[in-house]
């Protein structure tokens, strides 16, 4: 970071849309340096009661869907509706070298120079689900921005996202057609969790296939119990490169706002997500603490010597290490 600002001049930025402050407000907020940390929760705070009322919009799909291209298009419709948009895209990171290939911002060319578009690639760390630990946060500080329509693209369909889940109002599953089964290399789980699914790249000699998708994802659905929010989650069909289907996205996301904002399911989820960003704080902070206290350094050395040097249960010596620090 070549500059620093003082807490006010963040808040004072965010507040009127620099997208300077915007994108180095949310550079502390995912450094690890305490005080940098320490900044950030500064800065939050203030935030918090001036947050413009958003909708957040999950974005999750498998490998190859079109993400980024599904983005760009229709990010562009939200923003030609009138909102202002902000989009988190979570990057795959290195599990050796935790870099990370953050070239989201590369493949959405029209929309990243769009005035009323904030794109804000970062590295996903490892976190469950292709979601940083501190997306909240960042979310907090683009809806002081301004920014009232918010996606977060996650990493894809991996180890679990439930995470994406929590965090937003609307989580979009995006899948491929023609892979052969339909149903295959998906997770029950996923689908479940998901309270629209869109069926990619439906064009050319590939639309009778999409169709073909999109009956057989909506008669796995209809198989599925009630959702929470007594939502019927619909299967659709779009082409981001022709861009067909998108308006239909578009307006069937609105149908879901009103409906939970009618059934007063909206604000309680929003509830959940903060009482879910509450769980998740503590718990990775005393990850966080427990590794990097320097009694438990030297202990887990010992220990890793001793699985090297002889057959010992990596269970008991777990158990060992938290009953000396407790």
């Amino acid at each position: 970071m070549s500059k620093s600002f003082q807490i006010n001049e963040y808040v004072d930025g965010i507040l009127t849309s620099n997208i300077t402050y915007v994108g180095r407000a949310i550079t502390l907020v995912e450094s690890t340096k305490p005080e940098h940390q320490e900044q950030a929760q500064q800065i939050i705070n203030q935030l918090l009661k001036h947050s413009v009322s958003s909708f957040r919009l999950g974005i999750t799909g498998v490998p190859g869907v079109g993400k980024s291209t599904f983005i760009e298009s229709f990010g562009l419709e939200v923003v030609n509706r009138g909102h202002k948009l902000a989009v988190l895209a979570i990057d795959p990171s290195s599990q050796k070298s935790k870099g990370s290939i953050l070239g989201d911002k590369t493949r959405m060319e029209q929309l990243s120079i769009h005035p009323k578009a904030f794109i804000r690639p970062s590295p996903s760390a490892g976190s469950l689900g292709g979601v940083t630990r501190k997306t909240k946060e960042s979310i907090i500080i683009c809806e002081a921005a301004g920014f009232d329509y918010i996606i977060v693209e996650t990493v894809g369909v991996g180890q679990s996202e439930t995470a994406v889940h929590q965090l937003t109002d609307f989580f979009l599953l995006l899948m491929l057609a023609g892979a052969g089964d339909e149903l295959q290399g998906i997770k029950r789980g996923i689908m479940e969790m998901a309270d629209g699914m869109v069926i990619t790249k439906a064009d050319g000699s590939n639309i009778e296939k999409a169709k073909h998708a999109k009956t057989e994802y909506a008669r796995a659905l209809h198989l599925f119990p009630p959702t929470d929010s007594l939502w019927k989650p619909q299967v659709l069909t779009c082409s981001s490169t022709e861009q067909t289907g998108i308006k239909e996205v578009y307006d069937m996301i609105e149908k879901y706002k009103h409906h939970t904002l009618n059934n007063r399911f909206f604000e309680h989820k929003r509830t959940s997500q903060n009482v879910q960003w509450l769980h998740q704080t503590i718990h990775d902070e005393l990850i966080e603490r427990f590794y990097s206290n320097s009694k438990v350094k030297t202990e887990l050395i010992k220990m890793e010597k001793q699985l090297l040097q002889q057959n010992v249960n990596p269970y008991q010596l777990a158990m060992d290490l938290l009953k000396k620090i407790s």
